[in-house]
């Protein structure tokens, strides 16, 4: 339980759509909801149609925390699913009403050529011109403002080798968050900042020594472009828990299954806490979630994180 001046978030990519064994899974999310008594959570790789409610909705309907949604996605390429009504992205819950919410696609990299279109007959077309999931599924971001706090959910493009499409996408995404935020995050000599800094959580496909990574996390400018946001886990878990992967074979059958290396894809990020007031933003704590079985089956082919921020402003009551 988080502590009256704390906001506990927890994320996880629920693999709704591809992976199979949803209709198992997803008791498995509830059961470690219930457990971590989170405030706000963020799921990746939600889906809807037009007859099918957020495949989060399940979820929320039988936690205990009474939790609202807040779902974002956008629709596929033509051709790439049945159905064409269906609209993939992420959601927010929150114990908390929201007072706005808003979904927007992430870019991918212009490609410079394809097949037959390459100036140098030496040299061989770019397979992401003609990659269908790369540029047909969409990348989004979510935003839902509750009680105050800005919650954003993000799911970047997946293959190891699209770190360049990723920058083009944290670009983007820090874009947004700053124009959501407008002075918020604003210091001014002799006082303190009074707003929590935001909070960016997701499936971002890429390891921490990444270039997209290191971005975020200030050790890194793209182009004239750099920013900072605390990676919780760098912060603040505790060593003995391990590196954080959140892909790995050896203990997630369907991590296994797609036969994927070990690695720490999914984060939360919190803002600069500089000079804010009453240490808001101050990482206390994260911890993996979602890794082990609490019913017997495996929540994701992702683990998760459960992390603790001080928030003075949390609402009481």
């Amino acid at each position: 339980m988080s502590t009256p001046t704390s906001v506990r978030i927890a994320q996880l990519n629920a693999g709704s759509l591809f992976e199979p064994g949803w209709a198992e899974r997803r008791g498995e999310i509830v059961a470690w909801l219930d457990e971590l008594d989170a405030d706000v959570v963020c799921l990746e790789e939600i889906w809807s149609d037009a007859t099918h409610p957020p495949s989060a909705q399940w979820i929320v309907e039988r936690c205990r925390t009474p939790y609202r949604l807040a779902f974002g996605g956008m629709a596929l390429a033509e051709g790439l699913w049945p159905e064409p009504s269906l609209r993939f992205g992420a959601a927010v819950l929150s114990r908390w009403p929201f007072e706005l919410q808003g979904v927007w696609r992430l870019p991918v990299d212009g490609t410079s050529s394809g097949p037959g279109t390459s100036s140098d007959p030496g040299e061989p077309p770019d397979p992401d011109a003609t990659d269908r999931f790369l540029h047909g599924f969409p990348c989004v971001l979510v935003h839902a403002r509750t009680a105050g706090l800005d919650v954003f959910a993000a799911h970047l493009t997946g293959a190891p080798q699209h770190s360049r499409h990723r920058c083009r996408q944290v670009i983007e995404l820090d874009r947004l968050v700053r124009a959501i935020r407008g002075t918020r995050d604003a210091t001014a000599f002799g006082t303190r900042v009074p707003h929590p800094p935001a909070l960016l959580c997701g499936d971002f496909n890429a390891e921490p020594d990444s270039d997209e990574i290191r971005f975020l996390c200030g050790l890194h400018a793209i182009g004239e472009r750099a920013t900072f946001w605390q990676d919780a886990w760098r912060v603040a878990a505790e060593r003995p828990e391990g590196p954080g992967l959140t892909q790995d074979w050896r203990t997630h059958q369907l991590a296994a299954r797609l036969n994927v290396h070990r690695k720490r894809i999914d984060y939360v990020f919190v803002g600069s806490p500089f000079l804010r007031a009453g240490d808001a933003g101050r990482v206390l704590r994260a911890a993996p979630a979602f890794h082990t079985a609490l019913t017997g089956v495996q929540a994701s082919d992702h683990s998760g994180l459960v992390v603790d921020v001080i928030w003075p402003q949390r609402p009481t009551g």
